[in-house]
């Protein structure tokens, strides 16, 4: 019987840092993702330190100039825009049916300034009403349950995940009286 033998695997060294190769990854990155300034400064910055891990003799203040340079032309190009980033995900979020609430953490999250969030919510036309409806009638809960019984059986349920989605209490109790074929 032939034994399993496990191999050391090698560490891969990472490739050196450069003000092209952060370029060429920031670019990388931005292909595949539409981000924010902050996320991709945080990107940047992470693939850096690993770097200066790896070689002791490594200017880290320079390279983190570079990033900075990479971000600011970025930004100038328009390949790095927040409020076009806040924009895109308010849409889709609103469309999952996702609450105010909910949205303003992931944007903060990804480094998007408080006054840039208002002003696309401003813009998107928010209605909690409409999103808390497209919420529940994608999970199927509340008056979007097709057994009248089971609704009042899970009512306490429905309204711990809407309030756990981030709604507030008082648009829920609406949420939950209400009933489709009251259109």
């Amino acid at each position: 019987m032939l034994e399993d033998v496990t191999r050391p695997q090698k560490v891969r060294a990472p490739k050196k840092i450069t003000k092209t190769r952060l370029q060429n990854i920031a670019l990388y990155y931005l292909r595949r993702f539409d981000t924010s300034v902050q996320n991709l400064r945080e990107l940047l910055q992470k693939k850096i330190v690993e770097y200066a891990r790896y070689n002791k003799d490594f200017d880290q203040g320079e390279a983190l100039l570079w990033a900075e340079e990479v971000l600011k032309k970025f930004e100038e190009c328009h390949y790095l825009d927040d409020r076009r980033f806040a924009e895109n995900k308010i849409r889709g979020y609103l469309v999952a049916g996702k609450p105010r609430r909910y949205i303003e953490n992931k944007l903060r999250e990804k480094g998007v300034g408080f006054e840039t969030i208002e002003q696309c919510f401003e813009d998107a036309d928010y209605d909690p009403w409409e999103t808390a409806l497209n919420f529940a009638r994608k999970k199927k809960i509340a008056g979007f349950r097709e057994d009248v019984e089971k609704r009042r059986e899970m009512r306490q349920k429905d309204m711990g995940t809407l309030v756990r989605a981030g709604f507030d209490y008082d648009l829920v109790l609406k949420i939950l009286d209400y009933s489709p074929d009251e259109e």
